[in-house]
């Protein structure tokens, strides 16, 4: 079928089955084909380069980037420009073609795979880009293990690339991603191996978690609880989306003095609780909610808008904002301005300071504070109240509620869940999926807010510290003796490696939400439950049986 495709990597995937004509995530079916392309050329590089350094041959950090670059880019909502990506696989054929030149200068063989042998001619593009897709797996159950990997090693390079715009890396995070990737490509393994790598996968994703955390909290200090104001001033702002803590220290750097104000959106909300960014005065506060609001919120918000990272929703045809909205690193928009990266690690945000003063403030769509700062350094600091509270009973049970916030209407399950929760209840949360519940009022356990925010989505890493602490301070054997539950919502990849880190610390019953992921196989889905008890939401009220 002309312009077909086939994408079954996000929770909103067509029918719960996959995306075949366009995906819902707003990508058309050539971007879909073209990032099909790009992981296979990307697994191309990935052989080429674990070959090379198997037999001594330096492979170079560009390498490393393009990996991890390429990777993220093909996140849900992240890059829609068709342009974009293919300027990538051009990249990727260049750095593969490089290695296997160095290859055969040592007369070192390789395998005839296709990522090896495709010669990148543009007369063989398309009809090479519709055959490497998902599909080309024929085997259910190997394709479900395959792309759960890959799906992980998505969400690692992105947290990986966040940590190294900071200065921080680990040159063994990049082996494994590329080493895993070659095996994909080249190697036959029994459903055992495959789910032994899964394993081993969210182990890498645990160490990539928490390199991510020293980087942001070794630049920025450690997040403190923080009350954010909701509402807005009166100066011209300038939204930022994403996660991306290095470009929002850009941003509000170029913007002090200029009497243009600084606000947060979606999962840029954490910025708020480290310490080096509570110094400007112009660093407003949070405005909207989570990603998939923003067709309204953006709208209202009358100033521009930059993504740093994925959450991007296309605007509509007769959006006001369009011409407002910037990208930069892996993400892009048709007809929306890129900012790149310059040769220093920063980017100049001019021409978005410069609009902004030709723009009107912000329209108030909310007022007062919400409360954060939750990671587990401040947690732990709280660690002597929340044991007492625990020991007299006052807090009988956690509940961690992470994960991505989505549109469908069954989401809403989460808000009601939340409300329904005993009094003696506290949640942990990190990513958007707290907007759900973080401004509905929950309360407090003794001074103990019932919503504790630990950041961003990569903060799950704070969450499973808390966990391992709290099991330590209680002389437990195992995790799942603590009197912490697991209802989880997924929406796109980074969920995805913070589902298999909990799986490698042995986190068992975790339910997940709020469908159970379309490339999960019947029978993989059986071991998952075997394994580790991973079920469905159902309903709220018979979710509740778990609180006793």
């Amino acid at each position: 079928m002309e312009n077909s495709m086939f994408c079954f990597q996000c929770q909103e995937t067509m029918k719960g089955t996959g995306c075949i004509l366009k995906g819902i995530c707003g990508k058309d079916a050539t971007t879909a084909r073209y990032m099909d392309l790009l992981l296979f050329v990307t697994r191309g590089v990935s052989i080429a380069a674990d070959l090379c350094r198997a037999n001594g041959i330096a492979v170079g950090t560009p390498v490393n980037h393009y990996v991890a670059d390429a990777l993220f880019s093909t996140i849900t909502n992240a890059n829609f420009d068709s342009e974009s990506i293919l300027n990538r696989i051009y990249s990727g054929l260049k750095f593969r073609d490089e290695l296997i030149l160095m290859l055969n200068e040592k007369n070192i063989a390789y395998p005839q795979v296709e990522e090896m042998t495709w010669n990148g001619d543009d007369q063989t593009l398309e009809e090479q880009s519709a055959k490497v897709g998902v599909l080309s797996e024929p085997n259910e159950d190997l394709r479900s293990l395959k792309e759960l990997i890959v799906y992980g090693l998505k969400g690692m390079a992105a947290y990986l690339e966040h940590a190294m715009r900071l200065g921080f890396d680990d040159e063994s995070i990049h082996l494994f991603i590329q080493q895993t990737l070659a095996t994909i490509a080249t190697k036959d393994q029994s459903v055992e191996e495959w789910t032994a790598l899964v394993l081993r996968t969210g182990e890498v994703g645990v160490q990539t978690m928490a390199l991510l955390d020293k980087a942001n909290t070794t630049r920025y200090g450690n997040p403190e609880i923080t009350k954010v104001n909701i509402g807005v001033g009166n100066n011209p702002g300038i939204l930022i989306s994403g996660h991306d803590l290095h470009d929002i220290e850009d941003l509000l750097k170029q913007t002090e003095g200029t009497g243009v104000d600084v606000y947060t959106h979606g999962e840029m909300l954490p910025a708020h609780y480290y310490p080096t960014f509570k110094k400007y005065s112009h660093f407003v506060g949070n405005y909207g909610n989570a990603w998939w609001r923003q067709r309204e919120e953006f709208s209202s918000f009358n100033g521009p808008i930059i993504f740093t990272t994925n959450c991007i929703v296309p605007p509509l045809k007769n959006a006001n904002y369009m011409e407002r909205m910037f990208t930069c690193n892996a993400t892009a928009y048709p007809g929306c301005e890129y900012i790149p990266t310059e040769s220093d690690g920063h980017k100049d945000f001019s021409k978005v300071i410069e609009l902004a003063k030709e723009c009107s403030s912000p329209t108030e769509i909310e007022h007062g504070e919400i409360i954060g700062g939750f990671a587990h350094n401040q947690v732990l600091q709280l660690a002597d109240k929340i044991v007492e509270a625990v020991k007299s009973g006052a807090i009988r049970k956690f509940v961690v509620m992470a994960g991505c916030d989505g549109r469908m209407k069954s989401r809403d399950y989460y808000t009601e869940f939340a409300q329904s929760l005993p009094q003696d209840t506290v949640i942990l949360t990190a990513g958007c999926a707290k907007y759900r519940y973080n401004k509905l009022g929950l309360g407090d356990i003794n001074g103990i807010p019932r919503v504790l925010d630990a950041g961003q989505c990569n903060d799950s890493y704070s969450l499973a510290v808390i966990a391992l602490k709290l099991k330590e301070v209680f002389g437990l054997n195992d995790i799942n003796e603590l009197p912490i539950i697991y209802n989880i919502a997924w929406y796109e990849q980074k969920a995805v490696i913070v589902l298999l880190a909990l799986l490698s610390l042995g986190v068992k019953e975790i339910h997940l939400g709020p469908t159970l992921p379309a490339f999960i196989s019947p029978a993989v889905l059986n071991v998952l439950i075997d394994t580790f008890h991973i079920g469905a939401i159902s309903d709220v009220e018979q979710d509740m049986q778990w609180m006793k």
